[in-house]
């Protein structure tokens, strides 16, 4: 698989889904990676962070996804730098919500005043006049949802959106509870929740959200800071001739029709890799094989 498909894959295999009043390939990618360590501070290579993003466009990815919090700063003023000005295709998603303390510290920024700052931010640091889609990032516990309202801060993003500075509107860290009240607001057309084989929490959230033609974007869809590691995953790959990761991403993608893909990295090698799993077939018995982590996760 890595030698074979790397080369020359062809992500449309995997298909598209809506984002919006655009369509986007399954396959994107998450630039959050190419900050500093711990997403704070420049990339080691800027140089080749740039030309990870270029990659990323000529392979034909047309949905990003970034923050002005990466870095902070640091992987939106890459993106301007490598790809503007932008193709016409290319949709950008970043996310609002919270804000880097000098110490690498995330925090909230949820008020209406930081959220509007945050927003014209972006617009700079992009070099963009309006953002196709920004996410509210709604804070609770580490990469848990609260039930908290979201009314005030999602309200203040749909104002943003009316003056045209915000093209679409989405979600980020939130329960069925939270999209059912931003929806009372706003169309939202996106949720990025933590997801992935072994973390299925969300399993009926992702439903209800293709019922409703909403993407479901996973964040941390390869286990994120601390990669997925199991023997069925790692077994499965070896009878496929793939790597964990790649039959990780392809179990999403045949997880559910409106799952948006958008694996990170740095380095030009593993992202041949993510995109590959564009085009890697999971047959039944993999399948089955693969239900058994998250059976095991939720246990």
């Amino acid at each position: 698989m890595t030698d074979t498909l790397t080369a020359s894959t062809d992500i449309t295999a995997a298909g598209a889904y809506a984002l919006g009043d655009r369509s986007v390939n399954r396959m994107g990618y998450g630039a959050m990676q190419l900050a500093g360590p711990g997403v704070f501070g420049p990339p080691k290579d800027p140089d080749m962070a740039r030309a990870v993003l270029r990659e990323v466009v000529a392979s034909g990815v047309n949905h990003i996804d970034t923050s002005d919090f990466y870095g902070p700063y640091v992987t939106n003023r890459l993106i301007a730098e490598a790809l503007h000005p932008y193709p016409d295709e290319l949709v950008i998603v970043t996310k609002v919500g919270a804000r880097r303390g000098d110490d690498a510290s995330w925090n909230p920024a949820q008020s209406p005043a930081e959220l509007t700052g945050a927003v014209h931010d972006n617009l700079k640091n992009l070099k963009l006049e309006a953002l196709d889609v920004v996410n509210l990032r709604v804070t609770g516990a580490v990469h848990e949802p609260s039930e908290a309202s979201i009314e005030a801060q999602f309200t203040a993003l749909a104002e943003l959106q009316r003056q045209g500075l915000i093209r679409h509107l989405g979600l980020s860290n939130v329960t069925s509870t939270q999209v059912r009240e931003a929806r009372g607001i706003a169309e939202v057309v996106c949720v990025q929740n933590l997801y992935n084989v072994a973390n299925r929490a969300d399993d009926l959230l992702i439903d209800e959200l293709a019922a409703a033609g909403i993407a479901y974007v996973p964040f941390f869809p390869l286990g994120g800071f601390a990669p997925l590691q199991s023997a069925e995953l790692s077994a499965v790959a070896g009878d496929l001739g793939a790597t964990p990761m790649q039959v990780a991403l392809a179990w999403l993608l045949r997880r559910a029709p409106n799952m948006l893909l958008i694996p990170g990295t740095s380095s030009l090698a593993h992202l041949r890799e993510n995109l590959a799993a564009a085009e890697l077939a999971l047959p039944a018995q993999a399948l089955a094989q693969l239900d058994t982590i998250g059976a095991a996760a939720s246990h």
